[in-house]
């Protein structure tokens, strides 16, 4: 793991809140958000959330506030410059990226391409 490291990809404070409630209603101070991206959608790509316990070789993580998010290396080269946060609304709830990487998006904003 990788605790000191100089990476242009942020995690808002809100954002950090959440993953640590998240974590201590699962009742496993391992887990930890893994932030990645698949292929599908309207355009291309698309974000995934899950909790995980582990750190694969190579993935890149990232502390916030006690709060730990994971990315591997794939999905890492997309995310470059990314903010992380956490949005609740008429919509629902939901984790975000805003990524200065994206092209163009779906008109339901759940799919972009790079």
């Amino acid at each position: 793991m990788n605790n000191k490291i100089n990476f242009p990809l942020e995690c808002t404070d809100f954002a950090a809140k959440i993953i640590n409630n998240l974590v201590l209603s699962e009742g496993n101070d391992n887990l930890k958000l893994r932030i990645y991206i698949v292929g599908g959608g309207c355009n291309g790509f698309q974000y995934g959330f899950t909790l995980d316990e582990n750190i694969n070789d190579g993935d890149l993580c990232i502390k916030k506030n006690g709060a730990i998010l994971v990315i591997d290396p794939l999905s890492l080269q997309y995310l470059t410059g990314a903010l992380i946060d956490y949005h609740e609304g008429l919509k629902g709830s939901r984790f975000v990226v805003i990524n200065p990487n994206v092209k163009r998006t779906c008109s339901c904003g759940l799919s972009f391409n790079i």
